[in-house]
């Protein structure tokens, strides 16, 4: 059967004389968007969200489709409906690329990643994915609204990452696996060397090279901790 969209006229169904050709008239676009905001102020977010949607695809060339995915986003955001919000912020990348709004959209991503983070135990996947989101983000966009907040974010993910490297290696170390727990604490000198990571990292490092009998790189790693962190903890239990 065809349809026929007709847009900006009240929402009706007819069906010709000949019963071939379904005429279906959309709700304008006004209507759309104000029941969606109700919604929205209502806190039905599920519902906000699939209306506004509506209007996008209903109204793709509208100057409010943009708008439209940013609030549905927003909406499956506050949802807790994350792959539907990053989803729809996929769309709006897609389609509105040059749009003043893509800052927002990047933070928006990024937190949809970043509420999913787990315990540091477990896989970081959902850390690495925000992390890059809020890279970017402070990279393309340095001094948007977001940018500031997007670098704290970054701190904090860069520091649970190499925490979830920390706690491999540390079990590797339980298991007597030297040469898997070497490569990840070095792994954290190279490439989380601003975090707290690295004073423990060197710490470790020099236990695991006197365990598996190199006490030349024991002693450069122990060296290393006493110059970069003489006051550390870590430092201080060289001592002992």
């Amino acid at each position: 059967m065809k349809k026929i969209f007709l847009p900006y006229l009240t929402c009706i169904m007819l069906t010709s004389c000949g019963g071939d050709t379904e005429i279906i008239v959309q709700e304008p676009i006004t209507d759309l968007y104000d029941a969606a905001y109700n919604q929205f102020e209502r806190e039905n977010y599920d519902e906000a969200a699939e209306k506004f949607l509506m209007v996008e695809t209903q109204y793709p060339a509208s100057e409010w489709s943009a708008d439209a995915l940013i609030m549905a986003a927003y909406s499956q955001y506050l949802d807790d409906d994350f792959p539907s919000a990053i989803s729809t912020v996929d769309r709006f990348m897609r389609f509105h690329p040059g749009h003043t709004d893509v800052p927002y959209m990047l933070y928006l991503r990024g937190m949809c990643y970043y509420r999913q983070v787990s315990d540091v135990r477990r896989e970081p996947g959902m850390s690495v994915y925000a992390l890059q989101q809020f890279q970017q983000l402070a990279s393309r966009f340095p001094n948007s609204p977001y940018a500031k907040n997007a670098k704290n974010k970054i701190n904090i993910l860069k520091n649970y990452i190499a925490g979830k490297v920390m706690y491999s290696a540390r079990v590797d170390m339980k298991k007597e696996n030297w040469a898997s727990a070497i490569t990840k604490l070095q792994s954290i000198l190279t490439d989380a060397p601003e975090t707290v990571m690295p004073a423990e990292a060197m710490y470790r490092l020099t236990q695991a090279y006197t365990a598996i009998g190199l006490p030349e790189q024991a002693d450069g790693y122990k060296e290393m901790l006493k110059l970069n962190f003489p006051e550390s903890d870590w430092a201080k239990k060289l001592e002992k």
